[in-house]
């Protein structure tokens, strides 16, 4: 095999792999998580991207002088949802990058 059929070889193999990449992302949009805080009291949901799909908040915490907690618990939960969307988004790469035969840990540039 000469060097441009080795080099065509790799673009090739490279333009698979951002394809496969660029999917997995965009399926990444279709899974949804459910980050909680305050004992399910306040739940945020969102997909495996980070995308906020919607926020929840049980009708007990809805006093004025509950105000400042409930705050607190929303940007728990999201926290919450955000931890659970990047562990779901690294599986799912990893998924990828192992179909294609890349090493475990290997970033490619842009993902």
């Amino acid at each position: 095999m000469n060097m441009e059929e080795m080099l065509a070889q790799a673009k090739q193999a490279a333009e698979t792999i951002q394809k496969q990449m660029g999917e997995a992302q965009a399926k990444l949009d279709d899974i949804e998580v459910e980050g909680s805080a305050g004992g399910g009291l306040v739940k945020v949901r969102a997909t495996a991207r980070g995308r906020i799909l919607g926020v929840a908040i049980d009708d007990s915490l809805m006093k004025p002088e509950e105000k400042q907690m409930v705050e607190d618990l929303v940007a728990a939960a999201f926290n919450d949802a955000r931890d659970r969307a990047d562990r779901v988004s690294a599986e799912e790469m990893n998924k990828i990058q192992q179909d294609v035969g890349l090493p475990p840990g290997f970033k490619l540039p842009g993902m």
